[in-house]
C-alpha cells in the first residue's frame, strides 16, 4: 500500500464494461466527469459503440494479467463486475489481477451476489440457499458459470489490504433510477427483505463508493431505495 493520503478519483478503469451492469457503470462514470478505460472481451467491444470516442477500450479477457495491467495503469479507481464465467477460475483470476496490478492507492470496487458472506454472520432463507445450490450445480454441469469461484475471488479480496469495497446485490430489475440504494452489513437485516434493486442503482452505488471512504473494507448488501422493506424501515425510524 502507498501513503494514507487519498486523492480524488479522476480516471476509472471499468472491468467488464460491455455487460448490462458495466454499461451503466460507464454511463455514470462519464456523467461524473471521470476519464474512463473499459475492459471487455474482444467479441463484445461492439456493445460499447455508444461511447465511441469518449472512452478508451482495452479488449481481452478480464482475467488476463497483461490486459488488466494496461487498462488499470494510471487509474485512481477500478470498478470490477466480478462475473464467474466458465469453470476456469475466471472470477478469482480477474480479482487477483486487479489486486496485484492496479495502482498502489487505487480505490477498488467489486460487484458480486448476496451469496457472498464476509464474516459468516449473514442469515439466508432456505429458499435462497436452495436456489443458489441448484444454480451452482446446473451452471457448473453446463460449464457456464462457477459460482464457487466468485466466493474464492471475494475471499482473496477480503484478505487484501488494498482499498476495496465489495458491493453485494441479489435480484435485479431494469427501470429508471430510484436513487442510491439502502444497504446493510448482513443479509437477514429486515431492511433488505424486499430483495430487489434496479440495475442502474447497483451501478450507482458502485460509482458513488469510489469517493466514499466510509465504505473502504466494507461488503455492503444493497436493496432498492424505494423497496417496501426500506420504506417500512424508514417509517419505523420516524415513529
Amino acid at each position: 500500500m502507498g501513503s494514507n493520503d487519498t486523492e480524488p478519483v479522476q480516471k476509472v478503469c471499468i472491468v467488464g464494461a460491455s455487460g448490462k451492469l458495466g454499461r451503466y457503470l460507464v454511463r455514470l462514470a462519464l456523467e461524473r466527469g471521470y476519464d474512463v478505460v473499459g475492459v471487455c472481451r474482444e467479441k463484445s467491444v461492439h456493445k460499447l459503440e455508444a461511447y465511441a470516442g469518449r472512452i478508451a477500450i482495452v479488449p481481452g479477457p478480464t482475467d488476463d494479467r497483461d490486459v488488466i495491467a494496461r487498462a488499470a495503469a494510471g487509474c485512481d479507481g477500478v470498478l470490477v463486475v466480478l462475473v464467474p464465467w466458465g469453470v476456469r477460475q475466471y472470477s478469482s483470476g480477474t480479482a487477483q489481477a486487479v489486486l496485484d496490478l492496479a495502482e498502489p492507492d487505487a480505490r477498488l470496487v467489486f460487484s458480486c451476489g448476496w451469496h457472498i458472506s464476509r464474516d459468516g454472520r449473514d442469515v439466508y432463507s432456505r429458499r435462497f440457499r436452495v436456489m443458489v445450490w441448484l444454480m451452482s450445480k446446473v451452471a457448473r454441469a453446463l460449464r457456464l458459470v462457477e459460482v464457487d469461484d466468485q466466493v474464492e475471488a471475494c475471499r482473496r479480496i477480503f484478505a487484501s489490504d488494498r482499498r476495496w469495497t465489495v458491493v453485494r446485490g441479489s435480484d435485479l430489475e431494469e427501470g429508471e433510477s430510484q436513487g442510491l440504494p439502502a444497504w446493510s452489513r448482513h443479509i437477514g437485516d429486515p431492511v433488505l427483505e424486499s430483495n430487489l434493486t434496479r440495475r442502474i442503482d447497483f451501478a450507482l452505488f458502485m460509482v458513488e463508493a469510489l469517493a466514499d471512504e466510509a465504505l473502504v473494507h466494507e461488503a455492503p448488501a444493497i436493496v432498492g431505495r424505494l423497496a417496501p422493506s426500506v420504506l417500512r424501515h424508514a417509517g419505523a425510524q420516524e415513529k
